[in-house]
């Protein structure tokens, strides 16, 4: 009786605490590593390291997925950290890896039965690379495959590099894992998958409160290297840095593996993480939100509301008649921008406080009461139909299936939107031209010249029939490569010049835009900067 019951005893024992084996809901320690099973019906099982808090092993339907030269960890690995591992009941069973360093709290949390790895990750300071990220590496030969671009980012098997070490060229077409970003406010899953047992392991965010960039930014999301296939998660970076870098909890968001296809980062619940205690963690309870109504968007345009702070950021994008509702917001004091797609017309304030639900209205400033002679293009704070904008975003401006960029002329009345340049390059395709009839001499003019991105400190220079108007000063520097890398949205800076009585003529008029800048560079990398639109205009 006795041997009966210890071999049921060591049965039961190795059946609860063993990894891979199915269902068996539990951690152990094994070599130095946490060992941890989801339990679920697609059995997850993974194994992080209690000396640095990479993940040296993942096995999903017992097939291993992790990639073993390096590990799955935050930035480029944390080197050392504290490491600990607990289990915690509330609505449901949990287990918590705890990764903390001295500037620095990671959490792996995993809820019974769900083949998921949920994760947030506490900054007190950014990392010392510059990037909080979290990257999964995984094997490119059961993971070879990248949703929802495609192979725009598969650098594998590259022949040579066109720029830095991030663009190359792959079968004559030139890819880069920047080629795989999504705009914050369009974020839903981005996957790797493949292998004959088809799995999905896809990235879910439901919000980047705690990020920098606000709704438009956009950074890398995935890219099959060759060696590993690489998911990834940036929660701040420099790549195209238009605001400090916010601090506190960036999270929660998780790591989905998959055989019935690609979630939804909509059917993501993530109600339950207060019961895990996880350090900055503000539940629903501790939040309230905004409505309103904004106005005067132009027709046919997206409205977008954004709320900001040092330590937040939110966004909500308006219904057909303007109304929003931000989404549950931390207390505080917010700006609030108004944007017509990407354009902004509108600032405003508004203060939340917790369990309530503010009302803030807001409308356009920008004003609408001018006489326009001709315009290029829409405010919408994109480079939308102008030549090349439906390419760069994932190529580089140097692929062969670009249109030429010229210099181009652009005839008002008979060229096509698609016949000016999305940016100029100032030793490309400098300068741009504009011809254009007039039916009678209009006096003083306004020529106004909108942009979305700058690089190397451009600017534009217009020459109006032979008047050069004034050279703008140099815009706020962001330190980043920007159209190379499929990137166009930075300080949206707005330029006017006030263009005397007498220059402009009844008859044929020509104006020429050019880049200025004191830098220099060379081709696609010499001082360039992106246009919206280009109006002329009276009063």
């Amino acid at each position: 009786m006795e041997l009966r019951s210890a071999i049921r005893l060591f049965v039961l024992s190795a059946s609860v605490f063993a990894p891979g084996v199915l269902g068996a809901f539990g951690y152990t320690s094994s070599g130095g590593n946490y060992v941890i099973d989801a339990g679920s019906a697609n059995p997850l099982v993974f194994s992080v390291s209690q000396s640095s808090c990479d993940i040296k092993s993942i096995k999903f339907r017992g097939t291993e997925l992790q990639y073993g030269s390096k590990g799955t960890h935050i930035g480029s690995g944390l080197g050392s950290a504290t490491v600990s591992v607990s289990q915690i009941s509330g609505s449901s069973r949990y287990i918590k890896v705890t990764c903390v360093t001295s500037t620095l709290t990671h959490y792996m949390v995993v809820r019974e039965g769900e083949s998921m790895v949920y994760m947030a990750t506490y900054i007190t300071a950014q990392p010392s690379i510059g990037e909080l990220r979290l990257i999964a590496r995984l094997l490119p030969n059961q993971l070879p495959n990248e949703y929802p671009y495609g192979d725009v980012s598969n650098t594998n098997g590259a022949s040579s590099t066109v720029e830095g070490s991030d663009v190359f060229v792959v079968n004559g077409q030139t890819r880069s894992k920047f080629y795989s970003s999504t705009r914050f406010i369009d974020e839903d899953s981005h996957c790797v998958y493949g292998g004959s047992d088809l799995m999905h392991v896809c990235i879910m965010t439901p919000q980047q409160e705690s990020s920098s960039g606000g709704p438009f930014f956009r950074d890398i999301d995935s890219n099959n290297a060759g060696d590993s296939t690489n998911l990834y998660n940036y929660m701040n970076s420099g790549h195209v840095q238009t605001e400090a870098y916010r601090m506190g909890l960036h999270g929660p968001y998780a790591m989905q593996f998959s055989r019935s296809g690609i979630p939804s980062v909509k059917s993501l619940d993530v109600s339950w993480f207060g019961e895990v205690s996880v350090t900055g963690y503000v539940p629903a309870s501790g939040r309230g939100t905004v409505k309103g109504t904004a106005s005067s968007v132009q027709s046919g345009m997206e409205g977008v509301v954004h709320l900001f702070n040092n330590a937040a950021q939110y966004w909500a994008k308006t219904s057909s008649n303007g109304a929003f509702t931000s989404p549950l917001m931390k207390p505080g004091t917010y700006t609030m921008v108004l944007y017509q797609t990407e354009f902004k017309i509108a600032t405003g304030t508004v203060t939340v406080s917790a369990g309530q639900t503010a009302t803030q209205n807001i409308a356009s400033t920008f004003s609408t009461t001018r006489k326009t002679l001709f315009q290029i293009g829409e405010y919408d704070g994109q480079p939308t139909g102008f030549r090349n904008a439906d390419k760069f975003l994932r190529m580089h401006p140097s692929d062969s299936r670009m249109a030429s960029w010229g210099p181009l002329t652009y005839t008002v009345g008979s060229s096509q939107l698609s016949d000016f340049p999305m940016a100029v390059f100032q030793s490309v395709n400098n300068p741009v031209t504009i011809r254009f009839n007039l039916a009678s001499a209009p006096g003083a003019a306004t020529l106004r010249i909108a942009t979305t991105l700058s690089f190397a400190g451009s600017r534009p220079q217009a020459v109006v029939n032979g008047w050069t108007g004034p050279a703008p000063a140099a815009p706020a520097k962001i330190d980043s490569r920007g159209v190379t890398r499929g990137a166009y949205r930075g300080h949206g800076d707005v330029y006017t010049v006030s263009i005397p009585a007498g220059k402009l003529v009844a008859g044929s008029n020509t104006i020429t835009i050019s880049s200025i800048s004191g830098s220099s560079g060379t081709t696609f990398l010499s001082p360039n900067f992106i246009f919206d639109a280009v109006e002329l205009y009276t009063a």
